[in-house]
């Protein structure tokens, strides 16, 4: 065989090159899919707000807290967490309700209506708030979440997470 000018392209060089390019083309087909697969759980957006139903306002007695227990689930990556949480709902008049959390502001407990003292009670240090929620004892910093509410049809909503209050 003859001298080859530096413009032809070798026998070699060009399986290399078609080997390299075929490698590439099946590592990137195989690739980005199990990239995206891995990485597109934490790129999902969760909803932070929502409208939950909490039946006929009706089911309500005025000026008597009724608690009202739910559950959230939320999706982090492959981990679903199911959450349960509580309301107390205080139906003030015929279109007028008010909806506290039911956890603590202090440790985070559960707290407690105790219709015999007219107080809401947590069981970990105590803390004792009165109807609408406001700090009457004990160590909580400040008073009861509560839920933002609507009523349409005559059908209680509450916007969840409840708002914090001063």
């Amino acid at each position: 065989m003859g001298k080859q000018s530096p413009s032809q392209l070798s026998r070699r060089d060009f399986v290399k090159g078609v080997t390299v390019l075929t490698g590439s083309l099946i590592g990137a087909g195989l690739g980005i899919p199990a990239l995206r697969y891995l990485i597109s759980p934490g790129l999902n957006l969760t909803e932070t707000e929502v409208w939950i139903h909490l039946g006929p306002l009706n089911n309500y007695e005025l000026g008597i807290p009724k608690l009202f227990n739910f559950t959230r689930s939320q999706v982090t990556g492959w981990e679903k967490t199911v959450l349960s949480f509580g309301a107390f709902v205080i139906r003030k008049d015929s279109n007028q309700v008010l909806v506290l959390s039911n956890i603590c502001t202090h440790l985070a407990c559960r707290v407690s209506w105790h219709p015999g003292i007219q107080h809401y009670v947590s069981p970990c240090h105590n803390g004792h708030f009165d109807i609408y929620g406001s700090v009457i004892s004990g160590p909580p910093p400040r008073p009861l979440d509560m839920f933002q509410t609507k009523i349409e049809d005559g059908t209680l909503y509450i916007l969840y997470p409840p708002f914090k209050r001063s």
